[in-house]
């Protein structure tokens, strides 16, 4: 098991949540992201605990190939791990956006799309986000929309709470409101086309690069499907959130030891903390874990027993 050096990424829009949130002390400001496993080139983690500490990602699925990863998806992306997991603290409102699906990213010479999830750590009482469109838009609007600001209008803005649960597939326009922490999984990509961003300026007096045209190329224009995930929470049980193709993702609301099964994986697993503190424990070795934390469980393990110091709550995610 392994636990990675968080890669603290500074924002136009990033506040002061997650620092805290983690128990760590930086003099870092603007903190909009934590990257808490990564393989993205650039912005690679690095193994944080025992013997492969200094390891970056890429390094240690060389080193442990088809033990870490699963066989399957050792085969299909080799030392690129598939997921990007992050946590993410919006001070203000994040850019309107769309990421591409694989095929477009792949004639634009990228290795895959994006598509991603959100669970709602935290929020300030009057935030909300945008999933999706409130209607079906022509695309011969879209671009009149963005140029005059009004493409917020059409957009399915919804208030949130925590533990609200959003699916974004590739090709839904969506923003991160202003006062929202929420933890995020996604495609290993950072495919990311803004098509509005409320024209603010950076330090230098410049507005951010649009992607107006890349945008109109990935937009599912009738997309208005974009409301919260229904799930009932059972305490002890693990509960499925979302399952795709690209990954799978369930909540972990534990009060007492659970011991999880990972046999029928095939898959690494990894463990984000949102709440609370617990014992992860893998064969003979055991690593504790608290809020703002994340773990990655090798395949080769089958399985894992959680010893929650109170109530615990964690996302369990892989690709199966």
């Amino acid at each position: 098991m392994w636990k990675f050096e968080p890669l603290l990424k500074s924002t136009i829009w990033g506040g002061e949540k997650i620092a805290p949130f983690k128990g760590i002390e930086t003099e870092q400001k603007q903190i909009g992201e934590s990257w808490e496993i990564s393989g993205v080139s650039g912005s690679e983690s690095v193994v944080a605990n025992d013997a492969d500490k200094g390891l970056t990602l890429s390094g240690l699925i060389d080193k442990y190939g088809a033990e870490l990863l699963g066989e399957r998806n050792f085969r299909k992306f080799g030392n690129r791990f598939p997921l990007l997991i992050k946590f993410i603290d919006a001070r203000q409102d994040l850019s309107v956006q769309v990421h591409p699906d694989d095929g477009i990213a792949q004639r634009h010479g990228m290795p895959n799309g994006k598509t991603e999830m959100w669970y709602v750590v935290d929020c300030d009482r009057d935030a909300r986000l945008a999933n999706g469109f409130n209607r079906a838009v022509d695309p011969k609007e879209y671009e009149s929309l963005v140029e005059s600001g009004e493409i917020e209008k059409v957009l399915n803005f919804m208030p949130i709470k925590p533990g609200d649960v959003y699916f974004i597939p590739a090709g839904r326009v969506h923003a991160i409101g202003k006062g929202s922490f929420v933890a995020e999984i996604q495609q290993t990509s950072d495919a990311t086309y803004r098509l509005y961003d409320y024209h603010r300026k950076d330090k230098d007096g410049n507005e951010r690069e649009l992607h107006t045209a890349l945008a109109k190329e990935a937009i599912n224009f009738n997309d208005t499907e974009g409301n919260a995930v229904e799930y009932t929470a059972h305490p002890d049980i693990p509960v499925n959130l979302v399952n795709t193709p690209f990954f799978t993702t369930n909540l972990l609301q534990i009060d007492r030891e659970v011991m999880r099964d990972y046999r029928e994986n095939e898959s690494f697993v990894a463990i984000i903390v949102v709440e609370g503190e617990a014992d992860f424990i893998c064969g003979e070795e055991r690593l504790s874990a608290h809020r703002g934390e994340t773990l990655l469980i090798p395949s080769s393990a089958k399985g894992l027993t959680i010893v929650p110091k109170g109530n615990l709550t964690a996302l369990e995610t892989y690709v199966k």
